[in-house]
């Protein structure tokens, strides 16, 4: 009873999201539907062990190689690159139910604030995540890593830091909720984004800003 409660529950978030934020259209389906099916691909092949920890977002967790920087943990690796929030809300059936991940990775919202996103659309779509992961895995711990300063977005970093702020302000309200604040140490003495942290393209992380991540982020997995 317990479990087709939760299912419904799923089915009544992702519908509401959907007729929300307009994530059911064929558009935003097709963009990403190649990858997903490269996902379930990969899963047929080789399913990885349930319990572990998923990383999922955007490019920064596409380019984050999880297996070298966690050898020693059951990593996976789900990041779609330019992806939005509200995209791994979608497919959140699809890329983390089945793993039935003891902790869940994020990293999202930069696409989303140069899209023209505002930092409370932001904070919505993420609480939308929750609210969907939770209804089918409700004692699953999600970390947000916050939304990452960077050359290249420099200029949208008001938007950024109000979305950080107010993202993590509703983390502190659930325990299995945690907030990684990336920003302060990529932050240089000159008050600007640390360029060795950094490719030359001024947005994407470099070794040595995964390493930073890493370091951050493993006292919480």
């Amino acid at each position: 009873m317990l479990r087709i409660s939760r299912h419904f529950a799923v089915a009544l978030v992702l519908s509401h999201t959907i007729v929300c934020f307009g994530l059911g259209s064929d558009a935003v389906k097709n963009r990403w539907e190649p990858k997903i099916e490269q996902f379930e691909a990969r899963d047929r092949e080789q399913m990885p062990p349930l319990g572990g920890i998923l990383f999922i977002g955007s490019s920064s967790i596409v380019g984050w190689d999880v297996e070298r920087y966690f050898p020693d943990l059951p990593v996976i690796n789900r990041g779609f690159g330019g992806s939005q929030i509200a995209d791994s809300v979608l497919f959140a059936p699809r890329i983390v139910f089945p793993y039935k991940p003891k902790t869940v990775v994020l990293y999202a919202g930069d696409n989303d604030i140069s899209a023209g996103k505002t930092p409370q659309q932001v904070l919505a779509d993420f609480r939308q995540f929750v609210e969907v992961v939770h209804s089918a895995l409700p004692k699953t711990k999600i970390v947000f890593i916050a939304i990452k300063p960077s050359i290249r977005r420099w200029h949208l970093i008001e938007n950024i830091r109000e979305a950080n702020r107010l993202v993590g302000a509703v983390v502190a309200e659930d325990d299995r909720l945690v907030y990684i604040d990336i920003d302060a140490p990529s932050i240089g003495e000159d008050g600007k984004p640390r360029p060795e942290l950094l490719k030359s393209d001024g947005l994407h992380l470099n070794a040595d800003g995964y390493q930073l991540w890493s370091s951050l982020v493993r006292p919480h997995l």
